[in-house]
């Protein structure tokens, strides 16, 4: 009689509720109201803080490693305000200050806060330049060195490439996105050249990152935000040491394969 109720116990004991990783569409009430009200004022204070910190502190920081703690704690409150939870998957792929190219999948707005969060040393990242502007974004990105390019004007793009391949040169990590713009479905689009071209111009290590769950966060063409499980997967460093400009696109689609095949789940890959 024991042992039946016992098993009664477990088969009607209620399991604990888990929110789905997919993002509902439309998304619920609940979540818009708690962006609206708390989440997104608390993102612009949060930024307003350690923008003017950082301000301040490039007046006296001139090799950057102060502004670049204080980008990490801005990214690692804008994660915590976003109410998910950052998980680091190959972390010791890392090459620390080494010079390298690190290339990631673009997903989200909340890209950036998650680079930032996730790697502890210093970088230079190249970035959409429509972010310049933004009151304390804007300002932080152009006075620590970070790099805005516009993949739509040609002739900027390659002023954009000279100061990247400057960065590598110096000995600083450099961060791109080799897609040029976010996904606006969750899948990969194709490649840009840029990250396998500045690799091997500079005979650096390329490393394949991709970003899982920041979409689902909050993807294009919303302002809400879904906390969700993310994750940045850094896979092993590809070596470029002897390659040639001839073998930019050869690059480049190993990039991506490795790119996918990080990606939680993987997905087919189509052209």
């Amino acid at each position: 009689m024991k042992q039946r109720l016992k098993k009664l116990r477990q088969r009607f004991k209620k399991r604990p509720r888990q929110r789905p990783q997919q993002r509902p569409d439309p998304l619920p009430w609940f979540y818009r109201w708690r962006t609206n009200l708390l989440q997104a004022p608390l993102f612009v204070l949060i930024t307003a803080l350690c923008g003017t910190l950082s301000l301040l502190v490039s007046l006296v920081d001139k090799k950057g490693n102060a502004q670049h703690r204080i980008a990490h704690i801005w990214a690692q409150a804008c994660i915590w305000n976003s109410g998910s939870k950052l998980k680091v998957v190959g972390a010791e792929n890392l090459l620390g200050r080494r010079a390298a190219v690190y290339a990631s999948n673009h997903t989200s707005y909340m890209d950036v806060p998650v680079i930032f969060a996730a790697v502890p040393f210093q970088f230079r990242i190249m970035a959409w330049k429509a972010l310049w502007p933004i009151p304390f974004i804007g300002w932080y990105l152009n006075r620590s060195g970070q790099l805005p390019i516009d993949t739509r004007n040609p002739r900027a793009s390659i002023s954009s490439m000279a100061a990247a391949a400057k960065v590598l040169r110096a000995g600083m990590p450099l961060f791109v996105f080799p897609e040029g713009g976010r996904t606006t479905d969750g899948a990969l689009r194709p490649f840009l050249p840029g990250a396998a071209y500045l690799a091997i111009r500079a005979q650096v290590p390329l490393v394949p990152i991709a970003l899982s769950g920041v979409f689902e966060l909050m993807p294009i063409h919303t302002h809400h935000y879904y906390p969700v499980e993310l994750t940045m997967s850094v896979g092993q460093p590809i070596e470029t040491a002897g390659m040639t400009m001839h073998q930019v696109d050869e690059l480049t689609a190993r990039l991506r394969a490795a790119i996918n095949t990080l990606r939680k789940p993987p997905y087919p890959l189509s052209s």
